[in-house]
């Protein structure tokens, strides 16, 4: 008896499937028919529109950016290059507290909301005008979007200098609600900027307490990353607790001189806390931190760069201790002079950076700045940074523990249905990649630059990216949060 042959959109064949699971390699076609991954295995009797050969090369589930703040950016730059060429195909948005909606300026946007553009950016009174702004823009990558806490404070409160109000908290909670309501992750907190250092731990606590009845999590920019990191987490545990809801600690960092080489100490902290309740968290592959310039952190006692400055264009790309050598004053009334301004912090040891990001608990994430002229190179670089630089070159950890920390572990924690893995029935998000190849090609000098080795992305089914150009074709949408995988109310945690 014949077998019919099956018909397909696209057919991958002879891959190393990287799965998504952890689970080492193993060669295999895939098939893809209406955006979704309809067979896995020998497909040799196949017949389909498009038949890509990967001759041997990787192929895993497109990357998932669990940290980044690309809100605006998803809809005035929708072929998203920076993160398409990375093999980037979901991103999530609104995180440290930040978010372009629900927004209502009454002038220009509070430090650090100004990451995301100026005030005209921020046309999105409710969440649901977001979404509709998102698919209406049809980007080249999936968004999924978080809630800002400091968002949500700049839209109830005349100044955020202050502990919110019961009357506020209500405010915030009914937009946090009607976000929630229309597909929202999550909240996300920014303790550590100066617009919501002043919420007392009791604010954060009354507005997640919606998050449970949605399945939604916290993910929390810690009030502090310095030498009162124990103290930080135990804060963000705690609101995990009191609202019943998973934790994701973002960018997890010891951050400063002082604190180098306490990664140990904050992991256990991290492992005696995950025996209790799920708590995880992201990094990205780098020893340097970026945001907008803090003068708490112009100490002089780390390299800081200026990368954006609104009254001194002219000092972007130069270090603060230059720029007050030049101007004859100290470093800190130079920062006063450049704010607002954005900046690059010298502020990691790179064993800390090893230790955190392979730990089986963290997630890659970018946190890269779009809007940044000259932008951390996180933004183009750090998922191929991680394949390349540190799971081939430094053999840090396997690649496809790699995979994991990119894939299956995000979408599990932040209840993205159907994603994260190359499994039968699931969205065709992939990405074809040489092992031997791949590499982050940006630096500090020349951040925006694609990576090497990223040969081919498909988004829901659609080629988006091929040989070091996109196709013209973008397949991206918003996605609304569902339900934790497995059955378990928790995901991977």
């Amino acid at each position: 008896m014949h077998s019919h042959p099956e018909a397909a959109d696209t057919l991958i064949v002879g891959a190393q499937l990287y799965d998504g699971t952890g689970a080492p390699p193993v060669e295999r076609d895939v098939a893809i028919r209406d955006g979704r991954i309809v067979a896995i295995g020998n497909l040799s009797n196949w017949l389909a529109e498009e038949v890509i050969e990967a001759n041997g090369r990787a192929l895993a589930p497109g990357f998932i950016d669990v940290h980044t703040h690309d809100d605006t950016h998803v809809i005035q730059s929708p072929q998203m290059l920076p993160k398409i060429t990375q093999g980037v195909t979901t991103v999530i948005v609104g995180n440290c507290g930040i978010s372009a909606s629900p927004v209502s300026l009454k002038g220009d946007p509070p430090d650090p909301m100004n990451l995301l553009g100026e005030r005209d950016a921020f046309q999105y009174p409710t969440f649901a005008a977001y979404v509709e702004a998102v698919n209406a823009a049809r980007p080249a990558v999936n968004v999924g979007a978080l809630i800002g806490h400091t968002a949500l404070r700049s839209n109830q409160m005349d100044r955020l200098d202050r502990a919110a109000t019961a009357e506020e908290i209500d405010g915030m909670r009914a937009q946090l609600e009607e976000a929630l309501s229309n597909g929202a992750l999550g909240l996300s907190s920014g303790l550590a900027y100066g617009s919501a250092f002043s919420a007392p731990t009791e604010e954060v606590m009354a507005l997640a307490e919606p998050l449970a009845a949605a399945g939604a999590l916290y993910t929390t920019h810690m009030r502090t990353e310095f030498d009162a990191i124990l103290d930080a987490m135990d804060e963000a545990y705690r609101v995990g607790r009191h609202a019943h809801v998973p934790v994701v600690i973002s960018h997890l960092k010891c951050a400063g001189p002082s604190n180098w080489g306490r990664s140990e100490e904050v992991l256990k902290s991290l492992e005696g806390a995950r025996r209790l309740q799920p708590i995880g968290c992201d990094c990205y592959p780098y020893n340097r931190s970026s945001s907008t310039l803090d003068l708490k952190q112009v100490t002089g006692d780390i390299d800081i760069t200026i990368t954006w400055s609104e009254p001194h264009p002219e000092m972007a790309g130069k270090l603060i201790k230059e720029i007050a050598a030049e101007w004859g004053v100290t470093q800190q009334e130079a920062g006063k002079r450049l704010q607002p301004a954005g900046a690059v912090y010298h502020n990691m040891s790179e064993d800390d950076v090893r230790r955190i990001l392979s730990h089986p608990a963290t997630m890659v994430g970018s946190d890269g700045l779009p809007n940044d002229p000259l932008p951390h190179p996180r933004l183009w670089g750090a998922f191929p940074r991680v394949l390349g630089h540190y799971a081939r070159d430094a053999k840090l950890l396997p690649l496809e523990e790699a995979v994991r920390k990119m894939t299956s572990l995000s979408a599990q924690r932040f209840g993205l249905t159907q994603r994260g893995e190359v499994r039968i029935g699931y969205h065709a998000d992939l990405v074809l990649f040489d092992p031997a190849r791949v590499r982050d090609a940006a630096t500090f000098e020349n951040p925006q630059q694609a990576a090497d080795g990223i040969d081919a992305v498909w988004v829901n089914g659609v080629l988006t990216y091929r040989d070091g150009a996109v196709t013209g074709e973008r397949a991206g949408h918003f996605v609304a949060r569902g339900a934790a995988s497995k059955g378990d109310a928790h995901g991977a945690f």
